[in-house]
């Protein structure tokens, strides 16, 4: 049975986007890009929303990689290489090694966790947070970004019940950066 993951980088203030603002308040050094690339590499499959979609196919399907550091190349290398479940009633298409899903996610994903095979990363604000009220979320794993963000969306939906969570690993990096990975 496989676990599902949800990753990602959030403000001190619990949010993981601003409206209408790239994501450049994410500090994206060296030391966070390797230790990514280690946890990405663990990964089985993506299970993507169609906003995740277009925004990784946007940055990384045409990207000059001749210009870019050796550990972003290795980066787009990796998780390039990883299948992705795109979930979406409105694109047409997707590209790469994705494959496209119109049905309910929260019905794909319990089928897909009583498969064996390896963990599936979540990603995307609004297909986590579908998954988080089902109760199909394993583990959490956030890096919290030494910033305080004005508004916007926050990392986790209104939930009708409390999940308790168990911490098993923690990494600091110099930047400020906290990583903490939590198991339900």
């Amino acid at each position: 049975m496989c676990k599902i993951i949800y990753r990602t980088n959030v403000s001190l203030n619990g949010l993981i986007e601003m409206p209408g603002c790239p994501p450049d308040w994410v500090i994206a050094d060296e030391e966070l890009f390797r230790y990514m690339n280690n946890l990405e590499r663990q990964v089985g499959g993506y299970l993507w929303g169609r906003g995740m979609y277009e925004n990784n196919h946007a940055l990384w399907a045409n990207a000059d990689i001749r210009s870019m550091e050796a550990f972003v190349v290795e980066y787009a290398q990796i998780w390039q290489q990883i299948p992705a479940i795109v979930f979406s009633s409105t694109l047409e298409r997707v590209e790469g090694n994705a494959r496209l899903e119109r049905g309910d996610p929260v019905a794909v994903v319990t089928r897909l966790k009583e498969q064996p095979g390896p963990d599936l990363s979540v990603g995307g604000v609004q297909l986590a947070s579908a998954l988080i009220q089902a109760g199909l979320v394993d583990e959490y794993h956030i890096f919290f970004q030494p910033i305080i963000l004005g508004a916007g969306r926050p990392i986790y939906p209104t939930l009708n019940e409390a999940v308790r969570l168990k911490l098993v690993d923690t990494h600091t990096f110099h930047t400020g950066i906290v990583y903490l990975r939590y198991q339900r």
